[in-house]
């Protein structure tokens, strides 16, 4: 039992990482229709802002939670800053341009941040320091869940209820779903796309930044190339889940990572990838729209 509860909790961890992710993806291929393949990039970066930061505060002798606090505030700025200028530079002028265009965009611009980030620090392995501290009363249960778990696990349900309140209650929210709905239309009520746009990539880059310094934190070590295939495997949840869907972002992480959590618990770890993206295929088989996607719709 402690076993299966082991690889449960560690797919819930796993998966919220994802979910975070795919968030990003998904918000942005709802307002725009646009796979944005440098979000795991971001989140990348995101992680590499809290090293640099967290190594200064170190050095300065700062309380643990002080620096965790001010590594993941700098480490949300510097990635919405980089995801506003990637939308600005590398997607705003290829809104109108045939489909293929912006793909290959978004493709350079995530090997372009790749092998910035390799070579202005390195492409080894970097050690991050553990900034989620420890709590007291889980050390009897550290075989089945740790602190840094529940970490992980508490600011992603946080994270995606805010997110959730925000959508659906706020002015700023409304205009998302205006503009998700139908950009001509919106434009014509006086909904401010460019802003809708550009606030859909900040919030979802800021939450990538999340996830980067959380499961850096709880692994131990970083490097240039993280961001590939956390991206990637985010991506296939969002689809999992249903592509456009936040809800189903959500939980085609959810369902990712337990996939792989069990597949590598009770399979082999050598076959982590080929359930992920097995499931991803028969999803797309049985259920091409995703888990709670819904077919598309023409618009006007």
């Amino acid at each position: 039992m402690d076993y299966f509860l082991e690889l449960f909790f560690g797919g819930l961890t796993r998966g919220s990482i994802y979910a975070l992710i795919a968030v990003g993806y998904t918000m942005v291929y709802g307002i725009i229709e646009l796979i944005n393949f440098a979000h795991g990039e971001i989140y990348m970066i995101g992680a590499f802002t809290a090293l640099v930061v967290a190594g200064v505060l170190t050095a300065l002798g700062l309380p643990a939670l002080a620096i965790l606090a001010v590594a993941l505030a700098a480490a949300i700025v510097w990635s919405a800053a980089y995801g506003f200028t990637v939308e600005k530079i590398a997607y705003k002028p290829l809104r109108t341009a045939p489909r293929l265009s912006p793909l290959i965009s978004a493709i350079g611009m995530s090997i372009f941040l790749q092998n910035y980030v390799m070579l202005a620090q390195t492409s080894d392995f970097l050690p991050f320091p553990k900034l989620l501290p420890e709590i007291g009363f889980l050390k009897p249960y550290r075989a089945v869940i740790g602190t840094s778990e529940i970490f992980i696990i508490l600011a992603t349900a946080l994270s995606c209820a805010g997110l959730t309140l925000f959508i659906k209650f706020t002015r700023m929210g409304k205009a998302m779903r205006a503009t998700a709905q139908n950009r001509k239309m919106a434009l014509l009520v006086g909904v401010n796309v460019d802003r809708v746009i550009s606030l859909t990539f900040i919030i979802g880059s800021s939450l990538a930044a999340v996830g980067g310094v959380l499961i850096a934190s709880h692994i131990g070590q970083i490097n240039f190339m993280i961001g590939f295939l956390a991206g990637i495997k985010a991506f296939t949840a969002a689809v999992l889940g249903g592509i456009g869907s936040i809800p189903g972002a959500m939980l085609g992480g959810l369902v990712l990572g337990w996939t792989e959590s069990f597949a590598t618990g009770y399979v082999s770890s050598d076959y982590e990838d080929v359930f992920a993206f097995l499931l991803l295929v028969l999803i797309l088989i049985f259920r091409p729209s995703g888990i709670l996607g819904k077919a598309p719709t023409q618009k006007v």
